[in-house]
């Protein structure tokens, strides 16, 4: 499920992101994302693949992972969002929700950490 209106297109700064063709409203569901849970043994082998950029930690114990399907897995990052996504590990979703107005050709922006303002360093970070 997702709200009529959204498209990718290569962003200034951040690739390919997810933006918004019509206003979305705070408090929207912008889309429900359902997933490919990746098992806790194969998790070490997705950090060799090109999946690695991809992927949200998953699971009760946070010790899997899952690939979003829909654009969720396209999203890009940003310390402030304005949207922010919830982990629904009984429903095997991913939501994304805007937490702020965004406005139509706006590009639709989540912090990975999972909560605005954490400022911990991403993977492309450490990589450098």
């Amino acid at each position: 499920m997702q709200i009529p209106g959204l498209y990718i297109l290569n962003s200034k700064t951040k690739g390919r992101g997810v933006f918004t063709a019509k206003r979305i409203k705070k408090g929207d569901v912008i889309e429900v994302c359902h997933i490919i849970e990746i098992p806790k043994l194969e998790l070490p082998i997705i950090h060799k693949t090109v999946l690695h950029d991809y992927y949200f930690i998953w699971g009760e114990e946070m010790d899997r992972c899952a690939i979003a399907l829909g654009y969720g897995s396209l999203y890009n990052h940003a310390l402030n969002g304005n949207a922010e996504f919830i982990l629904d590990i009984g429903q095997s979703t991913i939501d994304f929700v805007a937490i702020e107005d965004i406005p139509e050709g706006g590009e639709i922006l989540v912090n990975y950490h999972g909560e605005n303002g954490d400022a911990s360093p991403i993977w492309w970070d450490q990589n450098n």
